[in-house]
């Protein structure tokens, strides 16, 4: 009967210790949402108390974007001709628009004191002239966009997505699969 005993414990330990290892070495690079698995993209999660907070505040147009478009320095920019700072802002504010939930609008009455939830982003050409390039992987993309979400002065979260396109044209794309994959954190 001991013996028994002995053996199901140690079965059931067994099992815990492979869950618990299981969970712990999940990668970052396991893809949520189906957008994520286009392109090259991975995300990372800080605080998950305050996530819900600021999914809420951006989605009630409560919102502020810090930006900047970094150029190719080596290789001739496709990007400097047909992309600035304001005009991918623009892109931005109009992905926006689609996750703005209308009712929260009108049910918060947001004043000048509210947190606002901080969009810091910026989109890089990909330098394939970079002597610094350390393989040719690193050259198949046209570029990538780093976002970060900030609340309360807290990063909260963070993803880097690629677009493949040297004319930008799959940026919407893009910014869309970041803000979405933000605001299904809720």
């Amino acid at each position: 009967m001991n013996r028994i005993v002995s053996i199901i414990i140690i079965v059931l330990l067994s099992v815990i210790f492979y869950a618990v290892f299981k969970e712990v070495s999940k990668s970052s690079k396991i893809k949520r949402l189906e957008c994520q698995t286009n392109t090259t993209t991975f995300e990372e999660i800080f605080f998950k108390e305050p996530i819900k907070d600021a999914i809420k505040s951006l989605k009630s147009n409560n919102y502020e974007i810090s930006s900047y478009v970094e150029y190719s320095k080596y290789m001739k920019s496709h990007l400097i001709n047909i992309l600035s700072k304001e005009q991918s802002d623009e892109k931005l504010e109009k992905i926006i628009e689609k996750y703005l939930d209308k009712d929260l609008n009108l049910n918060l009455n947001i004043n000048k004191n509210d947190k606002k939830v901080l969009i810091n982003y910026y989109v890089y050409e990909n330098d394939k002239e970079d002597k610094g390039k350390k393989n040719k992987e690193a050259k198949l993309y046209a570029g990538y966009l780093m976002f970060e979400f900030k609340y309360n002065n807290k990063l909260v979260y963070k993803i880097q997505t690629d677009y493949m396109n040297l004319e930008a044209s799959d940026l919407e794309e893009r910014m869309d699969c970041v803000i979405n994959s933000f605001t299904s954190l809720n």
